[in-house]
């Protein structure tokens, strides 16, 4: 079998993993969160401009060469399994496991040696995406909303200051209109001098 046929089954695994409860709630959260924004993720080229984000969307922009404009995308041009891709030290690690087998050693060979095989698949996913060098919109996003939530402090006080200050202008007004309707002077009016 093929290592393509060995991926799609752990993703076909992993997808039906992610239906779970854990992982439906923290996509339910994410929903939430995306269903207020909108987000924009566009690839750019050499020096064109990003557009500026608009409605209280966000718009990342992944930058990548002019020479990259029409070409296939990086990851799809190559095989990351391929050993000429491969550290030493990751070639060394798989003769640690040549001539093993039964539990956990993904061997055809031994009791239950295929439950290394998926341990093996999962590893491996996760490394092709830790290592990959496709754009990452998700970490754009998460930088993009960062850098909106760093001024809502100071956006919050300003707001705050002018709430007081409208609160103080009414309740003086308020007070006015008591202490004329109660035919004193106001406390704010000067005195006539005599």
């Amino acid at each position: 079998m093929t290592p393509k046929f060995y991926r799609a089954t752990a993703l076909a695994i992993l997808a039906g993993g992610m239906l779970g409860g854990g992982a439906a709630r923290a996509q339910d959260a994410q929903s939430l969160a995306s269903a207020e924004e909108k987000v924009n993720q566009l690839i750019i080229y050499g020096n064109d401009p990003c557009p500026a984000s608009a409605d209280g969307g966000i718009t990342v922009c992944a930058r990548k060469a002019e020479a990259e404009r029409f070409r296939i995308p990086a990851p799809l041009r190559d095989d990351p399994n391929k050993a000429a891709n491969m550290a030493w030290t990751e070639r060394v690690k798989t003769y640690e496991t040549a001539g093993a087998f039964g539990i956990n050693s993904c061997s055809p060979i031994g009791a239950n040696g295929a439950t290394g095989c998926m341990a093996k698949l999962i590893k491996n996913a996760y490394a092709e995406k830790a290592n990959g060098t496709d754009v990452h919109f998700g970490k754009l996003i998460d930088d993009e909303r960062q850098k909106r939530l760093s001024t809502i402090d100071a956006d919050t006080a300003a707001e705050q200051a002018r709430v007081e200050s409208l609160e103080k202008a009414y309740d003086a007004k308020v007070a006015k209109e008591k202490a004329a309707a109660a035919g004193e002077p106001a406390a704010d009016a000067v005195p006539p001098k005599y």
